[in-house]
């Protein structure tokens, strides 16, 4: 019996930016609970980061371009991945965007072009790598994406990331039911605030961080460790029967009414 729940189990990371990216999280968690792992990275500026980072697994991780705004890109992106395996059996989806601007403000105030930039690369960008990813799932799969409580009710400055989180979360709802014939799975992390620079350029983060510490049951937020546990959780067999769910990961504060 293999001690290492992901065991000749291969993955796909979207999303890794920095050390501190909750998709570097999970990605440690994934490679040391046995999984090979391929990732993107987002254009040229982040490639340095991201093989630096990769290269601590190891001299030989494979590491492409792939801008998910395109189908053409997320497409080669797959062709690459058929070079070195031809089964996936994971995939991680932590990738979110939306202009500084749309951050700031009221939401009223968001632009048609702001919200279309969030949703396109915060949830149907899940739904364009998970499509390119299901012929590579023949053995079935467990496919995670990263969420927040902001889609849920309202967080101030969260804005239009929030309506964005609600459609991604809908969007994972509809490929499970989708795709549980092929034995694949789709679930949320909503993870509670943590310090990452994503996180950093949301205004009053400081505060949202104080405001767990005060307010949720176990007296804080998350750190980035435990949401890679809760990515092989989900990943394993152990969650096997698991799909189409949102599993907070914040201290419990969702469970808080006032």
């Amino acid at each position: 019996m293999s001690s290492q729940p992901l065991d000749s189990k291969v993955g796909v990371v979207f999303g890794v930016a920095n050390k501190r990216s909750i998709a570097w999280a999970i990605a440690q968690a994934w490679h040391s609970a046995g999984a090979k792992l391929i990732f993107n990275y987002q254009g040229e500026r982040l490639k340095e980061n991201v093989e630096e980072l990769t290269g601590t697994f190891g001299a030989d991780v494979p590491t492409y371009p792939c801008d998910v705004s395109s189908d053409g890109q997320i497409a080669e992106f797959f062709q690459n991945v058929r070079k070195h395996t031809d089964r996936v059996d994971l995939l991680l989806h932590a990738v979110a965007f939306a202009p500084k601007e749309a951050l700031e403000g009221d939401f009223v105030s968001t632009t048609r072009d702001a919200f279309l930039t969030a949703h396109n690369i915060s949830a149907y960008s899940l739904v364009g790598v998970v499509r390119e990813a299901v012929p590579l799932m023949t053995n079935g799969g467990s496919v995670i994406s990263m969420t927040y409580y902001g889609s849920e009710k309202v967080v101030p400055h969260y804005n239009v990331m929030g309506v964005a989180k609600a459609s991604l979360e809908a969007t994972t709802r509809y490929l499970a039911y989708d795709l549980g014939s092929k034995k694949i799975r789709v679930n949320c992390i909503s993870a509670g605030p943590v310090q990452t620079l994503a996180a950093r350029g949301i205004s009053g983060f400081t505060s949202m961080l104080k405001h767990y510490q005060e307010r949720a049951p176990l007296r804080r937020s998350c750190e980035p460790s435990e949401l890679g546990q809760t990515g092989v959780f989900l990943a394993s067999d152990g969650a096997a029967a698991i799909t189409g769910q949102v599993i907070y990961v914040d201290g419990g504060y969702q469970i808080i009414g006032m």
